[in-house]
Parts: structure tokens; C-alpha cells; sequence
């Protein structure tokens, strides 16, 4: 049985009349037969209370639910927890398992397995990765301290550093910047450059160069979606397994191709005893 924390949703101003109404209109591949089971099991809920199947629809309600997937695969990789302690927890998260659940991922996301073998309920990730991004991740384990760590997100005072797989570019002198202005494309999970301010900054260095590959150290000043692979495909380097970028495939990337993007390192002064704090990944990136 999953001990995910439900998902949480403020009910907007509409016209519905039922909470049905409302669920088959926000989530339409969840059918009505679907949604009436949840609430006969009482795993959907408003302001804490169970409700019937022709509960009536009222805007501000808290809504909690419980996201389910049938028959949900295993990805078959491991994640491996670099640090814990009262209110932190690092884990290094393998390709292909999402961060948190999203879509047809619920049990088989790195929230979920952390949740599961720490017994520890109260983990919320302070950030994510790309499902297809491997690497470090941290997670709040504390309420009582996790608007102080969440900071260092906001007000980018930490340095995360990662690791890339691309083709050579010669023609660069490095260490280098590349600024950019990234906004939504089509479809709608893909990111473009588009003129205007930039609001996108990436440091890009060489740790090591191959005949036909280099691998790389990218340093995101800011935290756009897809940033580094959006910059490096558009610096002529994609990174080897991006199937999202320069072009959209369609089809996909099998386990056998993982991007090759890993989240190596993070850097930040902790907020609570002043010391700085260094996490790095140990795993194998070749």
C-alpha cells in the first residue's frame, strides 16, 4: 500500500455543479467509473471529509486525492541515499524515475521509494531533475526547517554543477557563458530560445575530451526547465540521448540510451550551523 502524501488542490471558481463534473473536466483520462470507486474507498476528499458521488461542487475547498496508476512498471534502476540527517536527505537519483508523481508514475518516482525505505512521510523534495537527468537530488525531512533550505533554492545561493556527454566544439574557448531567453514550445513539456532578456545563464567548461565525444561541466546560474540541454543543443552539442532536443523524437529513448546527464554536485552554506556543505554523486557516468 502506497504512503505517498495525497495530492492537494484549492477548488477555483467555475460553474460545476458536482465535484464529478469538476474531475472528469481537470482530468480527463480518469474516467467516471474510476472517480466513483476512489470516493466509494473515501481516497477523495474535501476539507478532510470523504465525500459521496453526487457531492456538490464548492470553490475553495481543499481537495486532496490519491494519484493511482494500474499496473505501474518498475523502472529498473536504483537510487542510492548519499546523505540523511534530521532535516536533510540526498539521494542520488538513477535515469527514467521522476522526482516526484507525475502522470503514469506514482509508485515508481524517487519521493515515493524514499518515502517507503526510510519510513519517513514528511519528505519533500526542495527540487527537481528531469525524469530523464540523473544525479543528486535534496529533500526536506523537517518541517519545522524546510522554508530555510527551500531558500537557498529561491535566492540561488547554491551551486549545483553537472556533468554532460556531447559532441566536441572546437571552435570554443572555455570556460565560457551562454545566455538566453527560454520560453514554453510546442509541444508543451519542450522549452525554446526566444529573443527578448535573457533569463537563462549557463557556465560550460571541458573535463575531458574524446575523439568524437567531450565531456563537459555545465553550471546553471539560473534554473530554467531544460536549460542545459536546451543551451548545449543549441550550442551545436547536444547532449548524447536527449531525445527532446535539437529534435523531438517521437519514439523516445530506450534504458539502453539514458541521457547522459548527470547532477554531480551541490554546494551551499547551510542556512542552520553557517558551515558550508559539499554533496557529490559517485556514480559511474562514462
Amino acid at each position: 500500500m502506497t504512503i505517498v502524501p495525497p495530492s492537494r488542490l484549492v477548488l477555483p471558481q467555475g460553474d460545476w455543479v458536482s465535484l464529478i463534473d469538476f474531475l472528469l473536466s481537470r482530468f480527463p483520462r480518469i474516467s467516471r467509473v474510476d472517480w466513483l470507486d476512489r470516493m466509494a474507498r473515501g481516497t477523495v476528499r474535501l476539507d478532510g471529509n470523504a465525500v459521496a458521488s453526487d457531492a456538490p461542487y464548492r470553490a475553495g475547498a481543499t481537495l486532496t486525492y490519491r494519484r493511482e496508476v494500474a499496473a505501474e512498471p518498475r523502472i529498473p534502476f536504483d537510487e542510492t541515499v548519499v546523505h540523511a540527517d534530521d532535516d536533510l536527505v540526498v539521494a542520488d537519483k538513477p535515469p527514467f524515475l521522476p522526482v516526484m508523481p507525475t502522470g503514469a508514475h506514482v509508485e515508481e518516482t524517487l519521493s515515493a521509494r524514499l518515502i517507503r525505505r526510510l519510513g519517513h512521510p514528511d519528505l519533500v523534495a526542495l527540487h527537481r531533475l528531469d525524469r530523464e537527468t540523473a544525479g543528486l537530488v535534496i529533500f526536506s525531512a523537517r518541517p519545522a526547517t524546510r522554508d530555510a533550505y527551500a531558500a537557498l533554492f529561491r535566492e540561488r545561493r547554491i551551486v549545483k554543477v553537472y556533468e554532460a556527454w556531447a559532441p566536441p566544439m572546437p571552435g570554443r574557448v572555455f570556460p565560457f557563458e551562454h545566455a538566453s531567453r527560454l520560453e514554453r514550445g510546442e509541444p508543451f513539456f519542450r522549452m525554446r530560445q526566444a529573443p527578448g532578456a535573457p533569463n537563462a545563464v549557463t557556465r560550460v567548461d571541458v573535463i575531458a575530451r574524446d575523439a568524437d565525444r567531450w565531456l563537459y561541466r555545465l553550471e546553471p546560474v539560473s534554473g530554467r526547465k531544460h536549460q542545459l540541454r536546451v543551451h548545449m543543443a543549441t550550442l551545436g552539442a547536444p547532449i548524447e540521448g536527449d531525445a527532446y532536443y535539437p529534435v523531438l523524437r517521437p519514439e523516445g529513448v530506450g534504458f539502453d540510451r539514458p541521457l547522459r546527464l548527470l547532477a554531480r554536485e551541490l554546494r551551499f552554506v547551510d542556512p542552520l550551523s553557517g558551515v558550508e556543505r559539499v554533496f557529490r554523486s559517485e556514480r559511474a557516468f562514462c
